[in-house]
């Protein structure tokens, strides 16, 4: 199998290989010649197996066991996380400037009260 769950080219290709069986099968002149046998065949057989490939990777997608409702119950569930994950970050976000421009003022007023203090020197 590939990495891709779904190669569109296979699928795509299933297309191709019907048409070709059609055109083969719906010839004026019939496939009562040998040749024509062969060629009906051979194209069958082909877009057969391509068919079998892609029923296979269908059949073996992630998540794929699940009926309807469920898969809705986990993109709910899901989404809910998703929203809490993004309170969250905001929340964090918040009390980080909030701390920095604390930690700013702070640091501010250390320079300050410095700057105002008379240099000696030693």
């Amino acid at each position: 199998m590939t990495n891709n769950p779904l190669p569109a080219a296979l699928f795509e290709s299933l297309f191709l290989k019907l048409i070709a069986v059609l055109e083969l099968t719906q010839r004026p002149e019939g496939i009562v010649t040998p040749q024509a046998k062969q060629a009906v065949l051979h194209a069958t057989n082909e877009f057969k197996s391509a068919l079998n490939q892609a029923k296979e990777l269908a059949v073996h997608l992630p998540g794929g066991e699940l009926l309807i409702d469920d898969q809705t119950e986990v993109i709910e569930m899901l989404t809910e996380l998703r929203d809490r994950k993004r309170q969250q970050l905001t929340e964090f976000s918040t009390r980080t400037l909030a701390a920095s421009s604390a930690f700013a003022v702070d640091h501010r007023m250390e320079i300050d009260s410095m700057a105002s203090t008379p240099f000696h020197e030693s």
